[in-house]
């Protein structure tokens, strides 16, 4: 089921093509770090005090996996409920959307929080061939975190996110697909200098101070 569905992808995703006004590029951040590192309360915290719109990977998937009549939706559930990373044909295609829409709503908002991705080389290289000179990215803001910090979290959030993969199991898989395939994308970053680290085993507040120095310096 999963690789025939797979087999239809690339003529499945071609009926769409999203293009994005000659204007202006989106100017992206990538967020990246474990799961329950604090990407998502920090994307809120940066939307609020800056002009940027948060994209998370992971939510577009899991919007895409329960919107009815959706081709993808049941194969976006086994990979999510596997801690396996989705296909990147389908994630590009959902944040491609994503930008065009914001962008076609209002042209002042080119600035996008991509949080959660790329998390492995493959989806790197999918990003480098649909969007190489379709969007700048401008660094990598990298939240680093213990991986028991990280469990931690996600279990204290499962209790009322009503998310399938935050119990311990899929945690543990998902802690080392990171560690296995989104720490290297990360460090191929940090040797084009691009990568910009903040201690995200603090509370909140604290996090968010280094985090504003950084944008604030960035521009």
């Amino acid at each position: 089921m999963i690789f025939r569905l797979l087999g239809t992808l690339p003529r499945k995703l071609s009926r769409v093509v999203y293009r994005f006004p000659i204007v202006m590029k989106p100017q992206v951040v990538f967020v990246l770090g474990g799961p329950g590192a604090g990407k998502g309360t920090q994307c809120a915290k940066i939307v609020e005090n800056y002009s940027y719109t948060h994209l998370s990977a992971g939510d577009l998937l899991r919007a895409e996996r329960g919107r009815a009549g959706s081709e993808f939706g049941q194969l976006i559930d086994n990979y999510i409920k596997e801690g396996k990373i989705v296909p990147v044909e389908i994630t590009i295609n959902l944040l491609r959307k994503a930008m065009e829409e914001t962008m076609q709503q209002d042209s002042e908002k080119f600035r996008f929080l991509i949080d959660g991705f790329p998390r492995n080389q493959d989806n790197l290289q999918g990003w480098c061939k649909v969007m190489e000179g379709k969007a700048d990215v401008k660094f990598v803001l990298f939240f680093d975190c213990s991986n028991k910090v990280c469990i931690d979290r996600c279990l204290e959030r499962g209790k009322s996110s009503g998310r399938t993969d935050d119990n311990r199991e899929s945690l543990e898989k998902r802690i080392q697909t990171y560690l296995h395939s989104t720490r290297p994308v990360i460090e191929q970053y940090e040797k084009q200098g691009k990568v910009r680290t903040v201690d995200a085993s603090r509370s909140v507040d604290e996090v968010f101070v280094d985090v504003k120095s950084i944008l604030d310096k960035e521009g």
